[in-house]
């Protein structure tokens, strides 16, 4: 897998952490740029922690295929997870789900975004699973992933305290669609082997 599909996929899950920042964002009454540099760190370490883990168990199994090349079971597994993550971003963009706007203090707000962060790392690990399956580099995940986080939190953060929440439907149709090329990429790139 080449850096540009890494960049997709990465840019394609770091859409779902910048929808759950972007409804916190919104219920600020002012962001306080010390707890937002927390919540990127905080960020930035669990999605990283969690594609490593989802990488590790890739490579797990691919040390054990005794084939030569990158076999096209791996392959189709890989571009299975990748459009099926795109597909329930897409599902999420179209329900387009309301979120109640109201101001709260700034520490309730980033400990609920913590618990967020969380549950997107769940699906960052099952694309690192993904990545994995594909053999791509690991330090070029974690550079890449790490760096986007921080820029997703920040830029969600101030959208939906400018904007309010409405922004989410287009970063979840948006991260579908990335998810969804890169299925799909995975999926051509295989068969012209």
């Amino acid at each position: 897998m080449n850096l540009m599909e890494i960049l997709l996929v990465t840019i394609g899950i770091s859409l779902d952490v910048f929808a759950a920042v972007t409804c916190e964002g919104a219920q600020l009454a002012k962001i306080h740029k010390g707890k937002a540099l927390q919540a990127c760190g905080a960020a930035a370490l669990l999605q990283s922690a969690a594609l490593f883990l989802g990488h590790l168990g890739a490579a797990l199994l691919n040390h054990f295929d005794k084939q030569d090349n990158l076999s096209l079971t791996a392959r189709m597994a890989a571009a299975i997870i990748f459009l099926i993550m795109g597909a329930r971003q897409l599902l999420k963009a179209w329900r387009r789900d309301t979120v109640v706007e109201h101001r709260e203090e700034v520490h309730a707000v980033f400990g609920k975004s913590l618990h967020l962060f969380q549950f997107a790392a769940v699906y960052t690990m099952l694309a690192g699973a993904g990545l994995g399956l594909l053999e791509s580099s690991l330090l070029h995940e974690l550079l890449i992933l790490a760096c986007i986080t921080v820029i997703v939190v920040i830029c969600g953060l101030y959208t939906g305290y400018n904007y309010g929440y409405e922004k989410k439907t287009i970063a979840y149709a948006a991260g579908g669609i990335l998810l969804l090329a890169g299925g799909v990429d995975v999926i051509v790139r295989s068969l012209a082997v």
